[in-house]
């Protein structure tokens, strides 16, 4: 009533009443109805606005009475008040309107709760139903129904259904209410079917219909081309509307999916450069609002894109993302392009542009920059909302103008919050996956009940959709996401916006890593390492010159950053991500260190890099972040860490392709980083070996130094920390790992650079110094690679192996397994056959040797094991059913182990170089000789045929191959003593040492050789090779030979049994010499060596029967000796064919040392000697003695040709001869017939003093003619050896003289036929001794000759001698030979004294036994009696007639023994005293007339002295005549004719007339002659009684 007053106060009154009341809700519905009908009034008069929207408001928030048309009414008054002309109304109106229509729709909500408890049947909503079909709702709902319904019709511009009384919209304002509604009510729009059903049917195409503008408009176009204007976008309808669409796909997308379909395409086109900037940029924000929904954009993706006929919306939101960011560099906005930017455009000229590479230092705000585009990034929201500014400019109606790069950074913004979004929902929903796979597998392994089966298939159905789901997602945004992110990484200028990309990029690989989308991982990645790397940097060539930037720097930490944390689901990108890094180590110039680890080098090394002073100190931290990457790679597991090995092995291998064929430096980060990642994963370094070591081996083999060496520092480094580090279980109990982390190692033998073979042998050196004493299984490996050391690959190599070798030896042998012994054996001696360095050579057989002696302190050990071992060969061999097979293999193993040792030693026994076969030599038999009594019996089987006489043939063989070329130095200035400089001559020493060790060895085992059974084949081959040896044409060989036949001939037979003396003999052995003092104090010997025969013997027989040398085979050995040595005296001592300077003739020593042999021998072939070897014998004495020597050896051979000295050949000779003479005369009868041998032999050499022998056709010198330094052969003196042999012919002569084959073979004829040879000589003969010898010889030996002679005259043995005798005796007493000049008067008489002793021998020895003497030898001696008596002289007197006058004492034996003989022997035939008497007349007669000559010559002579000749011829002529009457004197008177007394009384007138001679000498002869005639002075005797008698 009051209000109806129309007066001002009293309404306000009223107005304020109602109010109150309404308050205190005291209004009925009438009553309701009755107000608001009051209120219109008022509003048509327009009073009391303001009041009248308060009043209004109150009524409907206090109470719920205001219902249907009254409701309605009332919100049309408020409509109609917000557009009256006043502003105040106008706003207050406004706000009035929104409270109401929320009003409206909040009764509705407490609608449905209060009912929430009544569930009623839902009422389907027909499709063709009424709109206005709202009798199922209640009544608030229905009001709200009413109210929505007529605001679309609003917006429509069409009449209301409900809102009845309305006169003006604006679209806006509708707008804005349909947008507050349905973001604030939208549980009403899902729970109520009707309202679905209207924001199906109404909004949205009332939304559609209204965009159609903004749609069609293109900018720039003009409306000629075009048949029909278009209209405008209108600002503030547009911006509305993609609010409203906004809450739309927000809200309702579930409901709504095809409208939003169409709403997000038109937001996507609304991209569109051609549109307008502000258009732009509010569809911009709007998607920027979808974006921070990453469930919402999900919903988009299952939707759209997992359909298959449907937009792919998410990917066209991406992908228009992207190509407006693009757009927006392409073209910079009309109105304010880059050039005209007062911001900053002078700061982009070119002068200027240079300065951005540090770090944007002249922009000072954060910007992009592309290509001359300068975008400014602005900071818009707070990252993760959408903070929108343009969509809230609800007042404006212009379109404002949008500052430069607003665009862009909100776009920015919608990409990263678009990439955090989906990457922390995928990831988290992920993490719940995976936790719930785990608790599903767990209860899959535990039985369970078929439901929860069934749920378990669910929710494995369930994972895969969601997956699927995410990989759709991604596989959607990616493409777009990248080429957005990497166009705004080029142009970032700004670290925090670059930090911000990196990281959407590094969040984004990690999600596609994580759901295993490999080319979108790699897509991503990619995109970082190219920021990584300065621009236009080639991947493939690690040399240009680059300037690093601050962005590489941080997309490089984000790349580190990417492979640290999310290194397991990087997979095969781990190519990419070394492959940049690779270049990143390049370029800083950081070379790996020890472990691996990078550190910076000298920059000098690098290629030429500009770093700025903000990457130089960002390098440690790089380099740190770098060695903390791989650390990391021990919590990846085995799959991704195989991925990281594989890339890490193919980035080496590029790496190995570029350092191919240039010796540019290499990069070595793949390697460096190969070997870090094994350290730190060395806990289960199985997994990895292979792959890491096997591509490892293949870099040490590459050509490049650096690399190679690398490779091998990584490699070795691997193996050692393999070997220390403490795995579990340990080394010693997982043999398995041990060689298979060695075995490389061994791999690595097969690789030629000397450089990687060093590093090998360090490696191995220092395994050995810290694991040498836990190698075990892995023993053959090591030593192996020792032993695979060539002999080309240069000392140091060999040097280091060897020193490896060295130490094995001196700590190891008791630590490793006995089955590895033989291979030490084996490296040891393959370093003895190494040439490079003669030290390492030498120093490996004295290895041997501590090898052998190692065997022999520990054999009980070592051979316990050993049998061991076989025995479990032997089982797992039978049961593969296949043969044992190992070196000397029926040998026990510990013998084996001694042969491989033995067999080594023989091979270097023939080594070229001559040092170590004599060191190889010496070893070879000083082990047999120390250590041979451990072998079995059985193996010296072995030891002879496969090593002894194997190395025999060897030595041989080289030997008589050997080059005779002179060697001119030993290597370096080692001279080289001339019986060492030939090759041939180094290697006969090798020979002499073989063949005697040999010999030594036969010598001292025979013991336990012969009962071998095939000892004499042996024997014989043993005998072989000293023949060949002996005949080697080599002095030294061949003696050295003869020396070894002397020591095997020196055997001492095996001891009888029955005669087997308590100790044995003792037997030549030579002790050992240990190299190096082993029995140390207090070093006991497990082993006590048992040397003596006896315990030998003890043990041969222990075991088997004792050994008794079956005689007959021991004479056949001695007889195979006897051949032999007879093969080798007659092939030496044959004289060759043809001289020339070369010819090789047999030196004294050795034809010494053969005869000294005979001795020996014979007395083991005595019994069976007989003449035929005796004949072979003489030969080889006969040929022996007459070899001639080398001018150049003689001085130390013979004495000088003065002295009569024998040389100890012929001293051998005689010795052999001795002996053979010695067993004959203590021999059976039978031998006896080998005396005249004997004696063929000896006169044989006793002609040598005259006659030498001839040794072939050689031409001897005298020694005084020969010349020292000349290849001339000179002639031994024979004469004292002839004479010996002379002597010695006379002793045996006395010995044998009787004997009948004595007798039977003429010997003594012999000896006077060869005695005759220097006797006729006489003063000719070589020697002077010579004869004389001979004459005495001859003397004794007719002393003894003749009375058996006499004996045996009868039987005619004698007959041919008597005529060699008297022939002896004529040639002897009258020599043809003159004496010498300087023969003085002593030297002439004692001559004469001999003629005369012979002279003697026949007066007393041959003429009294004269009838026992053939007749004619009678005659023979008379007439040479007669002619040596003083009558025979001539009557021309000649020089020699004169000397040989001298010799009165002979003429006057003869003489005497002529009278005696021819006056006293009655028996005599008258011839014979006739022919002495005759004699005696002529020389009577001759005296006569020497004498008459003589006077008269005097006395014509006067005082002149007679010639000296005549002189001498008258005093012979005195003495004879004294003599001849002396002679008469002492014959039988009756002998003597009266004739010869008379004739000799006759001659006394003559000599009285000689007395007046001058001459003292005549006259004293004369005295002497007249003398005797006193003896005539008798009175005379009266004629009668002359008469009468």
């Amino acid at each position: 009533m009051g209000c109806g007053t129309k007066e001002p106060k009293i309404t306000q009154l009223c107005l304020a009443a109602i109010q109150r009341l309404m308050s205190h809700e005291v209004v009925s519905e009438t009553a309701a109805g009755n107000i608001i009908n009051m209120l219109w009034q008022l509003m048509e008069n327009s009073l009391e606005e303001l009041k009248l929207l308060q009043t209004v408001l109150v009524l409907l928030t206090t109470n719920t009475v205001v219902h249907d048309e009254s409701l309605s009414k009332a919100i049309v008054l408020c409509f109609r008040l917000h557009f009256t002309k006043d502003n105040i109304t106008n706003n207050t109106a406004a706000a009035t309107v929104r409270q109401v229509v929320t009003v409206v729709f909040e009764r509705m909500v407490a609608e449905d709760e209060r009912h929430r408890d009544i569930i009623e049947q839902p009422v389907l909503v027909q499709g063709n139903s009424n709109r206005r079909s709202v009798s199922t709702l209640k009544p608030c709902a229905k009001d709200a129904y009413m109210l929505f319904q007529d605001l679309c019709q609003l917006v429509n511009a069409d009449a209301p259904y409900w809102l009845v009384g309305m006169t003006e919209m604006t679209r806006t304002f509708g707008l804005e209410l349909l947008e507050s509604v349905l973001n604030d009510f939208p549980q009403v729009f899902l729970q109520h079917q009707e309202f679905s059903f209207l924001l199906k049917e109404r909004v949205c195409p009332l939304v559609i219909k209204l965009f159609s503008p903004n749609i069609k408009f293109r900018q720039g176009s003009s409306s000629s081309s075009s048949p029909a204007p278009v209209e405008k976008p209108y600002f503030p309808i547009c911006m509305r509307l993609l609010r409203v669409v906004s809450v739309l796909i927000k809200q309702f997308y579930s409901l709504l999916v095809t409208e939003c379909e169409i709403f997000l395409s038109l937001l996507v086109k609304f991209l569109d450069a051609d549109k307008p900037q502000w258009l732009r940029a509010v569809a911009v924000e709007s998607i920027h609002r979808l974006c921070v929904q990453p469930q919402l954009l999900r919903s988009f993706c299952q939707s759209y894109d997992m359909k298959q006929h449907s937009t792919k919306v998410f990917r066209d939101i991406v992908n228009a993302l992207g190509s407006f960011i693009q757009s927006l560099f392409l073209v910079p906005p009309t109105g304010n392009p880059a050039t005209t930017n007062q911001g900053g455009g002078s700061s982009f000229s070119p002068a200027n542009s240079g300065m951005l590479g540090i770090g944007g230092g002249v922009t000072l705000l954060p910007a992009f920059e592309y290509r001359g585009t300068w975008i400014p990034i602005l900071t818009i929201t707070v990252q993760g909302s959408a903070k929108a500014t343009y969509l809230e400019m609800l007042d404006k109606v212009e379109p404002p103008t949008i500052p430069e790069g607003y665009a862009m950074s909100v776009a920015f913004h919608c990409l990263l919050d678009l990439v955090r979004g989906i990457t922390s929902m995928i990831e988290g929903e992920l993490g719940e996956v995976e936790t719930e796979c785990q608790t599903t597998t767990e209860a899959a392994s535990s039985p369970t009940q078929s439901s929860e089966q069934q749920e378990l298939q669910s929710t494995s159905d369930q994972m895969d959709k969601e997956i699927a789901v995410w990989e759709e997602m991604v596989n959607a945004c990616w493409c777009g996401l990248l080429a957005a992110l990497s166009l705004l990484l080029d142009a970032s200028t700004d670290e925090a916006a670059t930090e911000n990309i990196l990281k959407a990029e590094l969040t984004m690989a990690a999600l596609c890593g994580r759901l295993g989308l490999v080319t979108s991982r790699d897509a991503f990645i990619t995109a970082i390492c190219k920021g990584s790397l300065p621009p236009h940097y080639a991947l493939t060539v690690l040399n240009t010159t680059t300037a690093l930037t601050s962005k590489n720097i941080q997309c490089m930490r984000t790349l580190l950053n990417l492979a640290h944390c999310h290194g397991a689901v990087l997979g095969t990108s781990w190519q990419l991500v070394l492959a940049t890094l690779q270049h990143l180590v390049w370029i800083l110039g950081l070379k790996p260190s020890s472990g691996g680890a990078l550190k910076p080098g000298r920059a000098v090394e690098g290629p030429s890099t500009v770093l700025t002073t903000a990457v130089m100190t960002d390098l440690p931290v790089i380099s740190n972040i770098l060695s903390r990457l791989f650390e990391s790679s021990q919590y990846l597991d085995d799959v991704s860490l195989h991925h990281l090995i594989n890339a890490l092995c193919s980035l080496s291998l590029e790496a190995m392709d570029m350092a191919y064929g240039n010796n540019k430096e290499p990069s070595l980060f793949a390697v460096a980083k190969l070997l870090e990642t094994g350290l730190v994963n060395m806990h289960r370094i199985e997994i990895l070996w292979r792959p890491l070591t096997g591509h490892l081996l293949e870099v040490c083999q590459h050509p490049n130094s650096r690399m190679r060496e690398w490779g091998a520092e990584a490699l070795t480094s691997l193996i050692k920390a393999g070997l220390t580090f403490n795995h579990d279980p340990p080394l010693s109990q997982n043999q398995r790992l041990q060689l298979l982390l060695l075995n490389p190692l061994k791999e690595m033998s097969s690789i030629n650079h000397p450089d990687i073979r060093l590093k090998q042998l360090e490696c191995v050196l220092q395994i050995l110094q810290s694991q040498g004493d836990s190698l075990g299984p892995g023993w053959p490996l090591v030593l192996g690679v020792m032993g695979a050391i060539r002999n080309d690959q240069g000392e140091s190599l060999i040097r280091t192996a060897f020193q490896c070798l060295q130490l094995v030896v001196t700590d190891f042998l008791p630590t490793m397994p006995c089955t590895c012994l033989q291979i030490v054996v084996d490296v040891a001696g393959s370093f003895g056959l190494h040439n490079q360095e003669l030290n390492i050579s030498l120093t490996s057989i004295g290895l041997l040797w501590n090898i052998s002696d190692y065997f022999f302190q520990r054999g009980e050990t070592i051979e316990k094991e050993l049998n061991k071992e076989e025995a479990a060969q032997q089982k797992q061999a039978e049961e593969k059913g296949v043969v044992l097979n190992r070196p000397f293999h029926p040998a026990p193993p510990f013998d084996c182990l001694w042969l491989c040792l033995y067999a080594k030693l023989g091979e270097l026994c023939v080594d070229p170089r001559p040092a170590v076969r004599k060191s190889a030599g010496q070893t070879l038999f000083s082990t047999i000789g120390a250590h041979g009594t451990l072998l079995q019996h059985s193996t010296w089987h072995t030891v002879i045929w496969k090593v002894l006489f194997h190395l025999l043939d060897r030595v041989r063989e080289s030997s008589t191959t050997a080059d005779k070329e002179k060697i001119e130095s030993g290597g370096g200035n080692i001279l080289i003593h001339h019986s060492r400089d030939t090759a041939e001559k180094q290697w006969a020493e090798t020979w002499v040492l073989t063949l005697a060790g040999v010999a030594r060895i036969f010598n001292t085992r025979r013991y336990l050789l012969q009962p071998l059974g095939d000892f004499s084949r042996a024997w014989d081959v043993l005998l072989d090779h000293i023949q060949s040896a002996a005949l080697s044409k080599n002095n030294e060989v061949s003696l050295a030979a003869l020396k070894s036949f002397q020591e095997i001939l020196q055997i001492v037979s095996p001891v009888r049994d029955s005669d087997k003396p308590e100790t044995p003999p003792a037997v030549n052995v030579p002790v050992p010499v240990l190299i190096g003092s082993i029995s140390g104090p207090g070093l006991s010997r497990p082993f006590v060596r048992t040397d003596s025969i006896g315990e030998r013997l003890g043990r041969c027989s222990s075991s088997e029967a004792p050994v008794v040398t079956d005689e007959l085979e021991d004479l056949n050995l001695w007889w195979a000796a006897w051949n032999t040595w007879y093969r080798i005296g007659s092939e030496s001592t044959k004289p060759p064919t043809t001289f020339d300077k070369l010819t090789f003739i047999p030196s004294q020593p050795f034809l010494t040392a053969l005869i000294q042999i005979f001795p020996a021998l014979y007395q083991h072939i005595k019994t069976g000697f007989n003449m035929d070897d005796l004949q072979k014998l003489g030969v080889i004495l006969h040929s022996a003695v007459s070899v001639p020597i080398s001018s150049d050896a003689s001085p130390f051979i013979l004495p000088s040709y003065t002295e009569a000295v024998l040389t100890s050949l012929q001293e051998a000779v005689l010795t052999a001869l001795d002996v053979l003479q010695k067993a004959i005369c203590v021999g059976p009868e039978n031998m006896q017939i080998m005396y005249p041998a004997i004696f063929d032999q000896l006169l044989a050499f006793v002609e040598f003093s005259c006659k030498p022998p001839q040794y072939g056709q050689l031409e001897t010198k005298h020694i005084a003619n020969a010349k020292y330094n000349q290849a001339e052969w000179v002639a031994l003196n024979y004469v004292p050896f002839a004479e010996r042999s002379l002597e010695v012919v006379v002793d045996l002569y006395q010995k044998t003289a009787c004997h009948k084959a004595v007798v039977n073979e003429k010997v003594l004829q012999n000896i006077i036929k060869t005695l005759r040879v220097p006797l006729s000589l006489k003063y000719s003969c070589p020697s002077e001794s010579t004869w004389k010898l001979a004459v005495s010889s001859l003397l004794r030996v007719l002393s003894i000759g003749l009375p058996v002679a006499r004996q045996h005259a009868s039987s005619g043995k004698f007959d041919s001698m008597w005529p060699e005798l008297a022939n002896t005796f004529e040639d002897f007493l009258f020599t043809k030979s003159i004496p010498p000049d300087n023969l003085s008067i002593q030297e002439f008489q004692r001559n004469e004294s001999i003629d005369v002793e012979v002279v003697q021998l026949i007066s007393t020895e041959i003429l009294p036994y004269a009838n026992f003497i053939p007749k004619e030898f009678v005659g023979q001696i008379m007439t040479m009696l007669n002619k040596g008596s003083i009558h025979s002289q001539s009557s021309s007197f000649t020089e020699a007639e004169i000397d040989i006058r001298l010799r009165e004492e002979f003429s006057k034996m003869c003489f005497e023994t002529l009278l005696q003989f021819s006056f006293s022997n009655k028996v005599t035939t008258p011839q014979e005293g006739y022919i002495s008497r005759m004699a005696l007349s002529v020389l009577l007669k001759r005296s006569q007339d020497v004498l008459h000559r003589y006077i008269e010559d005097e006395r014509l002579s006067g005082k002149c002295p007679l010639p000296r000749q005549q002189v001498t011829e008258i005093i012979f002529v005195l003495k004879a005549v004294s003599t001849l009457i002396d002679s008469l004197k002492k014959t039988q008177p009756e002998n003597v004719d009266g004739s010869t007394w008379a004739q000799v009384i006759a001659l006394y007138p003559t000599l009285v007339e000689c007395i007046t001679c001058s001459s003292a000498e005549v006259c004293s002869a004369l005295k002497e002659a007249l003398v005797p005639f006193k003896d005539f002075m008798q009175p005379p005797a009266s004629k009668v009684q002359n008469g009468e008698s």
